[in-house]
């Protein structure tokens, strides 16, 4: 198959993505596939006269990708382009020309559902959710109202739409220790854990960098889980133990930085209740192929449903191709079954 593999874009996950990206491609590259990676954003500066070709370029278009400790700096991203578009130069025209398009995005423009709804009206095949799980699944409190509707536990919640001028009055309702958090980021950016008043300020005050609109949630203490979806079951959970004070940006992806542990030594009660969960909210949320939930799991064995992932991590040492690892499926394996599941979906044109 001609696959693309699209990664990059303006998200604040955009290193994230573009690892995840160039592991898929050499992946399906290896499988057999004409798989090419190209960026969102920052597209194909220069062609040949016949598009296609680039398919059989010997590495695939694939560069040399890092994560850094901080997330990128996006502006220094855009510098690099007049045009601002969220399709960069001649990204739709080698799309058109693909079997499907491998989306590696991550965050903004990749999970927000904006890229799959373009997708649906050009009728270019991709992987994963369509646009509208995509957009709920992206929406923490879109998220929290379907979970609280289909009896999926979460820790209570409300949604503010916040002001600076506000924030003195909030101070004074507000409880700590909670959990503020934008209601439209990934990799733990844009997440705060005040555990005082003043670092509560603090948080107000800095997620305001990322929208007006915050989801401030009931602190549960506990355990960090994830639990993937394939198809249409549940993979075995992974337990995160950060070796700094909170699973972060930097704890999730810097090398010794967190440990992550599957399958979880927890109970087979909890494992189970915890793997329903997430799979009850994958269907929901109306995701399709796979998807990963993030959990706690307190002092009683109960887990709580955080939210859910419509494009998790997919570098081989990323969460869900550990937990396909634990049930015998190699990455390789992993990356053409997403590839075969959504090939099977019947998009709307």
């Amino acid at each position: 198959m001609k696959i693309v593999v699209l990664a990059g874009g303006l998200s604040t996950e955009r290193n994230v993505s573009l690892a995840s990206g160039t592991a898929v491609c050499q992946a399906l590259r290896g499988n057999g596939h004409r798989a090419i990676l190209v960026d969102l954003f920052l597209g194909l500066a220069s062609c040949p006269a016949e598009l296609e070709s680039l398919f059989d370029a010997p590495d695939g278009l694939c560069a040399q990708t890092t994560i850094e400790a901080v997330a990128p700096d996006l502006s220094k991203v855009r510098a690099l382009r007049e045009d601002q578009s969220l399709f960069g130069p001649h990204v739709l025209e080698i799309c058109a020309l693909a079997d499907i398009v491998f989306l590696g995005l991550h965050g903004r423009d990749g999970e927000d559902g904006r890229v799959q709804a373009a997708f649906d009206l050009f009728g270019i095949p991709y992987t994963g959710s369509g646009y509208l799980a995509s957009g709920l699944a992206m929406d923490k409190a879109m998220s929290k109202r379907l979970m609280d509707a289909g009896g999926i536990r979460t820790p209570k919640w409300i949604l503010l739409h916040l002001t600076k001028e506000g924030i003195p009055r909030l101070l004074e309702k507000l409880s700590v220790p909670c959990v503020v958090k934008t209601t439209g980021g990934g990799s733990s950016l844009g997440v705060y854990l005040p555990e005082t008043r003043e670092a509560l300020e603090a948080a107000l005050y800095d997620v305001l960098r990322f929208g007006d609109e915050v989801l401030v949630e009931e602190r549960i203490r506990g355990r960090d889980l994830t639990v993937g979806v394939l198809g249409d079951r549940y993979l075995p959970p992974v337990e995160i133990i950060s070796n700094t004070k909170y699973f972060d940006y930097e704890a999730k992806y810097q090398t010794g930085a967190s440990q992550e542990i599957c399958p979880a030594n927890i109970s087979e009660k909890a494992a189970k209740e915890a793997g329903e969960m997430a799979l009850a909210l994958h269907r929901a949320l109306g995701l399709e192929v796979y998807s990963r939930a993030d959990f706690v799991l307190d002092r009683n064995d109960v887990p709580w449903c955080l939210e859910t992932n419509s494009l998790p991590g997919m570098t081989p040492a990323s969460l869900v191709p550990k937990e396909a690892a634990a049930i015998g499926m190699s990455y390789a394996e992993l990356c053409e079954e997403i590839v075969r599941q959504s090939a099977q979906i019947k998009r709307r044109k």
